[in-house]
């Protein structure tokens, strides 16, 4: 199945999309990789709002002129991120991280609170088509990868639902078929 959801996301949007669905998102999404997960988990406040938020482990390429421009906006890998996770959805309510290979460990705390879109690797120039503007960026002291951009996006995707919020997981899935394949040789 496919779907589009505009952020904030609420629960009722994310209960929706089941494991294997594709998802389009409208709205702002946020990126951070490691060292802002860090910074968010020692913050007491933000200068950003994340409740609903999707949040996009990527660590953008940009351009300033007049203003920020991206220039490659492709996934980094999730799973660098899993233990920071449960936390952080506790803490500030995100309803969608967007990634690349899975997260070890997530479903759990996903469960019926957010869920995991994968995006396609390898397709950093062309997300650069769907963020319609840069909206702003913070936390630029931990460096332009690192720092937290807010983007504007329309249709943004394809993302293929990972792991869903009733707790089925693609990847889980694709590694106990293969198990299977491996041990009926």
């Amino acid at each position: 199945m496919e779907h589009t959801l505009r952020t904030p996301l609420s629960k009722a949007d994310i209960i929706k999309p089941r494991a294997g669905d594709i998802v389009y998102l409208d709205g702002i999404i946020l990126t951070a990789r490691d060292t802002a997960h860090e910074r968010l988990l020692s913050s007491e406040k933000i200068p950003f709002d994340l409740s609903g938020a999707a949040i996009f482990h990527c660590g953008p390429l940009m351009r300033k002129n007049k203003k920020w421009t991206p220039i490659a906006v492709g996934p980094t890998t999730s799973a660098r991120m899993s233990k920071m996770t449960p936390e952080l959805l506790e803490k500030y309510g995100i309803r969608a991280i967007i990634g690349k290979g899975g997260m070890n460990g997530v479903v759990d705390a996903l469960y019926e609170k957010c869920i995991y879109l994968a995006y396609p690797g390898g397709c950093a120039a062309i997300a650069t088509d769907q963020i319609k503007r840069v909206k702003e960026v913070h936390w630029l002291d931990l460096g332009m990868p690192e720092a937290v951009w807010v983007f504007e996006v329309k249709q943004f995707g394809p993302l293929i639902v990972g792991i869903d919020a009733h707790g089925n997981d693609l990847y889980a899935e694709v590694e106990k078929r293969a198990n299977e394949q491996i041990k009926s040789l």
